[in-house]
């Protein structure tokens, strides 16, 4: 049997929404008998901001936890990640910075060795380094990324 012509069911199970005739407009916080909608630019759970609050508290007055707080949080209510990927970053940085000190001093030996071994280390070492520098920032930035679309999906869920 075809439905065509025929209005579609609902496929998320809820009630029939309320049906306004052509040109009005639905009450906004009155007493019509189809409900109340929440006036533009309130309470619709798109928008609003998740900036800072008052006093350094977060969007909905819950206050920031520490570090070490985030660290040993067990329940796994707040997230670590925004507060350590500045100091893995640097690590990441000082890492590749003695890793281009390692290259120089093979450079150096392979020039000694053969003249073409070294000139392929003098070309390839920058341009690893640079890869694996950038593969760090990408991959600390998907982690950061990833966090926060779960702080928004949580914030907006409340």
């Amino acid at each position: 049997m075809s439905s065509y012509g025929n209005p579609p069911e609902n496929p998320y199970g809820q009630g029939d929404q309320p049906t306004t005739p052509y040109g009005s407009q639905p009450g906004y916080g009155g007493g019509d008998a189809g409900g109340s909608y929440p006036p533009y630019g309130g309470g619709g759970g798109y928008g609003g901001g998740y900036g800072e609050g008052p006093g350094g508290q977060g969007p909905h007055g819950t206050t920031e936890k520490g570090f070490f707080a985030s660290l040993f949080d067990f329940s796994f209510s707040t997230f670590v990640t925004p507060k350590v990927v500045k100091f893995v970053y640097i690590l990441s940085v000082i890492g590749i910075g003695l890793a281009a000190i390692v290259w120089l001093v093979m450079t150096i030996a392979a020039f000694t060795q053969e003249p073409l071994g070294g000139l392929i280390f003098l070309i390839g070492g920058p341009i690893v380094l640079l890869i694996y520098l950038c593969l760090i920032r990408m991959t600390l930035e998907f982690y950061v990324a990833i966090v926060r679309m779960s702080e928004d999906i949580h914030h907006r869920l409340r």
